[in-house]
């Protein structure tokens, strides 16, 4: 789990790639208050890569989130919902 300051983030993956920002915040919003949502983009055609992620408030919201929202389906699609591990450099693992 990555956690800064108070905020936690979950990773949502299989997401419908009509799924956008506003349902994803709606459905985690039952959980905690959501700080922020983000659906990853191709940076070209504009469409969805069917993962985002969403930061909420409290560890206890995110745990919440993970456990009722893992595997639930969302816009015809069984979703994966887990903590976001840490963003690793190209380069982090060399010696």
């Amino acid at each position: 789990m990555r956690v800064r300051n108070t905020e936690c983030v979950d990773t949502t993956a299989g997401l419908s790639y009509d799924t956008n920002e506003p349902v994803l915040k709606n459905e985690f919003e039952k959980y905690g208050e959501v700080l922020h949502v983000r659906v990853i983009c191709d940076h070209r055609s504009g469409k969805s890569k069917g993962y985002g992620f969403v930061v909420l408030d409290s560890e206890e919201a995110a745990a919440t989130a993970l456990a009722s929202m893992n595997n639930q389906l969302l816009e015809g699609r069984h979703i994966r919902v887990e903590y976001a591990q840490p963003n690793k450099g190209l380069h982090q693992n060399q010696t």
